[in-house]
């Protein structure tokens, strides 16, 4: 994880996912699954308030899972040049 990607909440990881196409599926209790249309990728988020900080394992999981490149979070505005 990049030391730029500290204190992202978890409604600017929900932010990051819609603007790439991730579309929310379906709703669980205290977690939301966001699927995209295209290749299918799946990404479960804990959802319990929308201004907690996502912890650095999450975060990785989700750069993990999506393939996000460090252009890719720049454009998703996680991240400034």
């Amino acid at each position: 994880m990049s030391p730029r990607l500290k204190n992202i909440t978890i409604r600017n990881l929900i932010s990051a996912l819609e603007r790439d196409g991730f579309t929310l599926k379906r709703s669980s209790g205290s977690h939301r699954t966001y699927q995209h249309p295209v290749s299918g990728i799946r990404v479960t988020l804990p959802y319990h308030h929308a201004g907690e900080t996502a912890m650095p394992g999450l975060i990785n999981e989700v750069l993990k899972s999506t393939k996000w490149t460090e252009d890719d979070l720049i454009r998703l505005k996680l991240m400034r040049k």
